[in-house]
């Protein structure tokens, strides 16, 4: 298993962190290539936009050419994206984002699925706080390390440095794709039946039995993923809307100055890691549901934190970063409870991401049209607090659900 951890890890690095590279250098983008404000919020709402898009292509991917590949596809494509994105013009660089999107959907949904394949059931949660712990790792060191590689070297070569971290996960995964292979025993393989495939039963009332029971699953294991896909919602328009506006909401409501605002939204960043490890942690100790019920609590009392007594921002936008590392992983730790084959597992991550990833697109520019429109930070805030008890519903219907199956 050590080599399945080691490669989700390389792979994870490069999940997140290309969208979050242009952030950092977005003036001198603009600059160089005339992108307007529209074009400059397109390179970090296409990936995402993509995310949902272009899932149907990823999971035609998994069942034709298996995980493996379509990992080593994912990374091929973020590299030759981010490449391109710092080579052309303005259209060049939109085009190379567009691959970068559509690349990374390759991975967001091939990565559950070797999860669940490959992960013994009693580590899954640990290995998906791991996975998810690690994009958020990736995403904070591109942002503090873009910058200072951009006024040594422009940002063209400072974006397109981090394509050498994709390059290495590439490199691992040709490598273990071929051992593999070199390994592989020959003659026609099978996969072992699971208790979700059709099967020979006798007939009689053994047959109807066994219809029902099938038919009953199928139907406990849609309803688990319609939750999650509510739960899913929550948690990225949450996350995204935080993540947009949380920088300018400090600068407006306790006066900091960009930079001071900027460090304090990073906590929201940081704070992740705790809570990616923190699920698996506590429900090893207890139980998932318990662990999903505190990412819920914590929030929902970010958008509340902030109404109530922003004075506080810190402790909240702490809070809110354990929270949104905790419900990445809270979300994909249920899904393998309740998939019965590779099929199902790839199914049930592109449904939620599709929901998941839309909603994501559209909470930012919502947020700040609230914002614009009101002049003030609570409406926002109330949108925020919308998603995340939409989270908490989800998440913890779901997860008492797949329990009890």
């Amino acid at each position: 298993m050590p080599w399945v951890i080691a490669g989700i890890v390389v792979v994870a690095l490069s999940l997140r962190a290309p969208i979050i590279a242009p952030t950092a250098v977005i003036t001198d983008i603009q600059a160089d290539t005339g992108l307007t404000a529209v074009g400059a919020g397109m390179l970090t709402g296409l990936p995402v936009l993509l995310f949902a898009l272009a899932t149907p292509l990823a999971t035609r991917s998994i069942r034709r050419f298996g995980p493996e590949t379509t990992i080593i596809l994912c990374l091929a494509g973020v590299l030759a994206g981010t490449v391109m994105r710092s080579i052309g013009p303005a259209s060049v660089v939109l085009a190379g984002t567009v691959l970068i999107g559509a690349a990374m959907t390759l991975g967001n949904i091939a990565i559950p699925v070797l999860i669940r394949r490959d992960v013994p059931f009693n580590r899954i949660s640990a290995v998906t706080g791991a996975y998810s712990a690690t994009m958020n790792i990736g995403s904070m060191a591109t942002l503090l390390g873009t910058a200072p590689l951009a006024a040594l070297l422009g940002w063209r070569w400072a974006i397109a440095a981090w394509g050498v971290v994709t390059a290495a996960g590439l490199a691992y995964w040709l490598l273990r794709q071929r051992r593999a292979r070199r390994h592989a025993m020959p003659g026609p393989q099978a996969e072992a039946p699971r208790a979700s495939a059709v099967r020979s039963v006798p007939d009689g009332p053994g047959a109807a039995a066994a219809t029902a029971r099938a038919s009953l699953d199928r139907t406990h294991f849609r309803r688990v993923v319609a939750l999650l896909v509510l739960a899913f919602c929550g948690q990225s328009a949450a996350y995204f809307a935080t993540t947009a506006w949380l920088p300018l909401l400090l600068s407006d409501t306790r006066g900091l100055d960009p930079a001071t605002s900027g460090a304090a939204a990073s906590l929201f960043q940081i704070a992740a890691v705790v809570g990616a490890f923190g699920v698996p942690l506590l429900a090893a100790r207890t139980k998932l549901w318990i662990a999903t019920a505190v990412i819920a609590v914590f929030w929902v009392a970010l958008p509340i934190g902030l109404l109530a007594a922003p004075e506080a921002f810190v402790l909240w936008a702490v809070i809110g970063g354990v929270a949104q590392g905790g419900g990445f992983t809270a979300i994909f730790s249920i899904i393998p409870r309740v998939a019965h084959n590779n099929d199902d597992t790839a199914t049930a991550s592109a449904r939620i991401q599709v929901g998941g990833y839309l909603a994501a697109t559209c909470a930012p520019p919502l947020a700040g049209w609230l914002n614009s429109t009101t002049g003030s930070w609570t409406m926002p805030l109330v949108l925020v607090l919308a998603a995340t008890i939409a989270f908490t519903i989800g998440s913890l219907l779901a997860v008492r659900l797949a329990d009890r199956h």
